[in-house]
Order: C-alpha cells, then structure tokens, then sequence
C-alpha cells in the first residue's frame, strides 16, 4: 500500500488540474471517491471514460449538488472524509450551501483543497481562463519560445498540471499532516497563476542578478544559447542539447568533432550564431539514431527528441518501468517512487457510479446508511 494508505478524499468532478492532484493522491495510496455529476457534462475532451487515465484508480458515486438532497449527502460522505477537493469557479460552491465553513462544521478535521485558475478573490477571480492565460499573467509565458518568434505554449504543463494539480496536491499533504498535529482542518486556495509563477521562482533571482534578459530567447534556459537548445538531424528528426558546465561542453564539441580553437568561446554572446549555425551544419549530417549512438554513454548532456510512443520504448525508460498498460491504455507509471510503500494503480478510471457501494462499505458506511446516501440521490452503477 502507498505511503496515503488510509486516508479518504472526496473529488468533485471537474477538469486538468483537480484530476491530476487526485491521480497523484491515488497513486500514492489514498481512498479517492469521485464525485461525479449523473451526466457527462462533456467539461474537456470527448475521451471514452477509460482513456481518462487522471481518473485512474478512483471509484465512484453521482450525486447533484444543486439540489439540496445532493448537498446533504456530500455533506454525509464529508463527515467520513479527510479532504475534498474541487475545482469551481470561486462562489460556486458557496451557491450550493457547501461552504468551507459549513463543511468544516460538519468534520473540523477536513482539508478543503480548492483549485482555480486566479484564486479565490481579486479581480479576475470570477472570470474564465485557461491555463494559457494564467501562465501568460505570471510571466512565465512570455519567457518561452525563440527570439524571433511569439511566445509559445508549453502544452498545459505549467498552469494546469505544475502550477496547479502538483501545487494543490502538495497543499493538500501539508494541511493534511498539519490537521494530525492540531486536530483542526482548513482551506488550502491554489491559483494556477501564483503556482506558475512559483515555477518561475530561479529567473526572478537571475533577473536581479542581473543575469536574466526580460528578451525572450537571449539566455541560457531558453533557448538563446547554441549549447542549450534543439537541432535538427538528417532525418527531420531532432536532438536536445544542454551542455552548460565547461567540462560537458567540452565533451559535445568533441563528440561533434569539433575544436575549441576553431570555434567561438562558449559564454562568447556575440560568437553564439557561429556557435548555432556550426552545431546546426554538424547535426544536419547524421541521423537522429546516428546522433544517439555517437553520444552513448556521453556527459555531453544530450538526448534524443522522442515522441510519446517513442518514449514508451527507450531503454531507460524500459529498465524503469516507467510507463505502464491499464485496460489496453498505455500511460505514465505513478512516481516519486517510495521504498517501503510503493504507489501503485489500482484500476482504470471509472465509470459513472462504478464500484460505489463497495467504496462506502470501505469508508465505514452501515447498509442503512447507504441507504440513506441512495435516498438523497447518490447513484451507483456496478460493483
């Protein structure tokens, strides 16, 4: 069992962000009961259930908060729970009756995990977004990309998944082991915008040190050094490069092939489009898989650009066991990894419903009480 074995969560159905702090609760061991609306309120992509593979792990119940039945049978499933997390539109659950206050009456042990895109108060806290716009009011945006191009988006990675689901997920560890201490449960608000921009949190120190440029494209980490960046091979496939330290540099220019003394200094600025149109010349030559024997066992710090189902199949990641199958869907292993008490997936995601009368018997709940759970509207589909 993980090292959350015996701990109880309630997740509310919503998109990115909330599902992904609770994959990772899962993982780790956690007892993670879905909340799902009766109907598919198609709030992302129209993915077949199974390939939603956040949702592995979970089981799960269908209840309408909206009405007040619903509402109190949350609040019933709440008083079992140790935390709940949500990811509505800040006041959304103040308008159905849950407030944290009123969840925290009805368990005072409770941590209410609450994610949003702006937070839960400011200005723009009751307007829509998507992680490009968080990301983009953070300053983490405009950082990404090449210097004669726009800013480009880094998939969700930063605002939905870094800044938000993994943000939330480490303020809900940290109350929850605080709550074992005092005895008292409480509110952890995580905005996508400040969780990018914590992200950023290395390139404040370097802008006042004066060793960051707001230029896009003009630095080391992004793209504006030759040693750290990506080039083509003769095969159209590409090849990371990120040789910062003088030793492993050294190492590229002679896995290349090339000299020192026929080259610009490396922290040369003015020299770097020799450096870059050189590099660029060299590695148009050979194949990626050319490229990737020539560098074996290297300290060159290089890596070849893999796609997702290349990724699948690199030997590293074979002899890590990094990826794993679950209902015919090829997906992420849970990590960190833990020693002693390993994570692990316990299932594909759930159907609406899936397994609810088994996951409340395990929450302690008598038959009568489920009962009553059914009575106020909880749904249950299979066992």
């Amino acid at each position: 069992m993980g090292p959350l074995s015996g701990f109880k969560v309630l997740e509310l159905e919503s998109i990115g962000p909330v599902p992904f702090c609770g994959m990772m609760l899962t993982d780790m061991g956690a007892d993670v009961l879905l909340v799902d609306r009766r109907e598919d309120p198609q709030l992302g992509l129209a993915l077949p259930r199974r390939c939603d593979v956040m949702l592995r792990g979970r089981r799960s119940v269908t209840l309408d908060l909206k009405t007040g039945d619903g509402a109190a049978a949350l609040l019933q499933l709440v008083e079992r729970a140790d935390a709940l997390i949500e990811g509505f539109r800040p006041g959304v659950l103040e308008r159905l009756g849950l407030t944290p206050d009123v969840l925290l009456a009805r368990n005072p042990k409770l941590v209410v995990g609450r994610m949003t895109g702006w937070g839960q108060d400011g200005p723009l806290a009751p307007r829509a977004g998507h992680d490009i716009d968080y990301i983009a009011l953070s300053g983490a945006l405009h950082a990404i990309g090449h210097a004669d191009g726009r800013p480009v988006p880094p998939l969700n990675l930063v605002g939905d998944f870094g800044g938000g689901g993994m943000l939330l997920a480490c303020g809900v560890l940290a109350a929850l082991l605080e709550a074992q201490r005092s005895g008292k449960g409480q509110v952890v608000d995580a905005a996508m915008v400040e969780g990018a921009s914590l992200l950023t949190t290395m390139f404040w120190g370097l802008l006042a040190g004066k060793q960051w440029s707001a230029a896009r494209g003009a630095n080391i980490l992004d793209s504006g050094a030759p040693w750290y960046d990506t080039y083509a091979t003769a095969d159209g496939k590409f090849v990371a490069i990120g040789a910062i330290e003088p030793k492993f540099y050294a190492e590229l220019l002679s896995r290349l092939g090339l000299t020192h003394d026929d080259l610009p200094a490396q922290h040369d600025r003015n020299g770097w489009p020799v450096l870059r149109a050189r590099f660029a010349q060299v590695f148009r030559g050979k194949t990626r898989d050319e490229w990737c024997r020539i560098f074996d066992g290297s300290d060159a710090c290089f890596a070849p650009v893999l796609g997702f189902d290349e990724a699948t199949a690199h030997p590293h990641n074979v002899a890590r066991n990094a990826h794993v199958t679950v209902d015919d869907v090829v997906q992420p292993a849970p990590a960190p990894r833990f020693s002693r008490t390993p994570s692990e997936i316990r299932g594909a995601p759930p159907q609406r419903g899936s397994a609810a009368r088994e996951a409340l018997a395990g929450w302690g709940f008598a038959p009568a009480e489920i009962d009553t759970l059914c009575a106020r509207g909880l749904g249950f589909g299979a066992a």
